[in-house]
């Protein structure tokens, strides 16, 4: 009994953390919505509350569309000036909102090929590393993959990663073929009958058709080579860049069809609203949300945990 209570106290102790730390995470957008709201209810009438969250959602990069949808549901069901009931309210909201992107990443084979997309500066390769040490401690094998051949410092640092967790690295030469790195990963995988392989690519700009183009290329050769590979397209978003994530995500999603998204720097920004503006416009599944540094700070997402720690 007495064990049994221990672990019970173990567990609540590091929900209790895991939370505290995704409340700290974006204890920057918190400030940044209900600091409006905050200083709106001295004086000010019912509406001028409303105008003031509106606007401090959208300065938060919510979005237009989804912060009007919101305060308009607040107007409906929101009764005088009661602060208390508006947070409340505002909680209930965002989370419907965030609830239909709530889908952890199942690894539903074997092995299971998750190609990690975005642009440069991202942290694809360290969401990668915190990645692979996650399903590493959940017992999984995990291959890594360096398929971003053309920046030296991205190979080196994957290899680090490798070390790090235990896991295996395919790579080539610093300007190397690309889809080489994935022939070679999908064989050595099947091999070793790994779990899951982690595939970096190239920080690409989304905006050069070339640069897509060869994505989709790389898409293809490990379908040819592992029938159904990739099964998740995961794409790494930085929560600071705010607006241009969107877009990013958009039109990355065009290119290749992007199956879930990972949301990093959230401990850094003011902008951390961006993750509802996503959720309304294109509802692409959330995976994760990174709130810091340490490898336990990429956290599965989880909509109710995000709405109580954001408002």
């Amino acid at each position: 009994m007495n064990e049994s209570k221990g672990k019970e106290d173990r567990m609540f102790k590091k929900l209790k953390a895991g939370f505290e730390g995704l409340k700290a995470g974006l204890a920057r957008t918190h400030n940044a919505i209900m600091g409006g709201v905050e200083a709106a209810f001295t004086g000010k009438s019912r509406e001028d509350i409303l105008e003031s969250l509106e606007e401090s959602l959208i300065l938060s990069d919510v979005g237009v569309t989804a912060s009007t949808e919101i305060v308009d549901k607040l107007r409906e069901v929101l009764a005088g000036r009661d602060e208390e009931k508006l947070r409340q309210h505002l909680r209930d909201s965002v989370y419907e909102m965030l609830k239909k992107v709530e889908r952890p990443l199942e690894i539903t084979s074997s092995p299971f090929v998750i190609m990690v997309l975005g642009v440069n500066g991202v942290g694809k390769t360290t969401t990668i590393g915190k990645l692979a040490s996650r399903l590493s401690s959940e017992g999984r094998s995990v291959v890594l993959a360096a398929g971003d051949t053309f920046r030296a410092a991205a190979i080196e640092q994957l290899e680090g990663w490798g070390k790090r967790t235990g896991c295996p690295v395919i790579r080539q030469a610093q300007g190397g073929d690309p889809g080489a790195v994935v022939f070679d990963a999908m064989k050595a995988a099947t091999a070793r009958r790994a779990d899951v392989v982690l595939l970096d690519t190239a920080g690409r700009l989304h905006t050069k058709a070339n640069l897509m183009e060869e994505l989709k290329k790389v898409q293809r050769v490990a379908g040819r080579e592992l029938p159904g590979a990739p099964h998740e397209n995961l794409l790494v978003l930085d929560a600071s860049t705010g607006q241009n994530a969107l877009s990013q995500a958009r039109l990355f999603n065009e290119a290749v069809g992007v199956t879930g998204i990972a949301l990093t720097k959230l401990d850094g920004t003011a902008k951390g609203g961006i993750i509802i503006a996503i959720a309304r416009e294109l509802g692409i599944p959330v995976r994760f949300v990174g709130v810091g540094e340490k490898v336990e700070d990429l956290k599965e997402f989880d909509a109710r945990e995000f709405a109580e720690a954001l408002i």
